[in-house]
């Protein structure tokens, strides 16, 4: 388990990391929001994360999250994150426990996750997974099915639409991650024309961060750099 002290050194030098690629892109270094990627660490490691100033939290497996979840229910102000794939017999469980869902992928997880939203919470602010790659092996739609999708889950009372999130090939040419980065980039401010709500495009991870804000990605996902390779 990484020492506090240790997790506060990996947390400085990813800040560091978006300071850099911030100031190659010209942007705003608050212009990129920093999810602490915690799936398959304890909950002692989250608190650590917590204490050194993270906030924003994501998990994969829903299980393992709602426990953590309900272990940290005093830290009021985490707000967690699903970036998993999603199954219908768990989505509420996910509806009642987190504030955003950057996974959906289809019409029906949609809606149950609009159904099961308990009323007494503000709605889940959602993404949708692009496969921009077409890989089998990832979750996600095409990206050209993008705007019908978007156009559903607008109507949906409990989910509010906040952008797309995809995982592009970590084997990709320079070439082919240049398209594929561009092309998320143009649908997203496609998708910003069409919707008030839309401001998120969580794009890259601990091995292609660089590339991701200079393609305008406003969240990246961070999980090995700041707390150590998974067991």
């Amino acid at each position: 388990m990484a020492q506090p002290l240790a997790l506060k050194t990996q947390l400085a030098s990813v800040e560091q990391q978006i300071e850099q690629a911030c100031k190659a892109a010209q942007r705003d270094p608050d212009s990129v929001h920093l999810i602490a990627v915690s799936k398959t660490k304890p909950a002692s490691m989250v608190v650590e994360a917590y204490q050194a100033g993270l906030r924003d939290f994501g998990e994969n497996y829903v299980q393992e999250a709602v426990d953590k979840i309900a272990e940290l229910a005093q830290y009021k102000d985490i707000n967690w994150h699903f970036i998993g794939p999603l199954q219908s017999n768990k989505t509420r469980l996910v509806a009642e426990n987190f504030a955003w869902v950057q996974s959906i992928d289809r019409l029906k997880i949609a809606r149950r996750l609009s159904e099961q939203r308990p009323t007494h919470l503000p709605p889940l602010q959602v993404l949708i997974q692009v496969n921009i790659d077409d890989e089998s092996s990832k979750s996600g739609i095409a990206l050209e099915q993008l705007q019908e999708l978007a156009a559903e889950i607008d109507q949906l009372p409990q989910l509010t639409l906040r952008g797309i999130m995809s995982i592009p090939s970590a084997n990709a040419s320079e070439q082919q991650q240049q398209q594929s980065f561009n092309a998320l980039a143009e649908a997203f401010h496609a998708l910003q024309q069409e919707y008030d709500n839309v401001d998120t495009l969580s794009l890259g991870m601990s091995n292609d961060m660089a590339t991701a804000i200079q393609h305008g990605s406003t969240m990246v996902r961070v999980g090995t750099s700041l707390f150590g390779k998974r067991q």
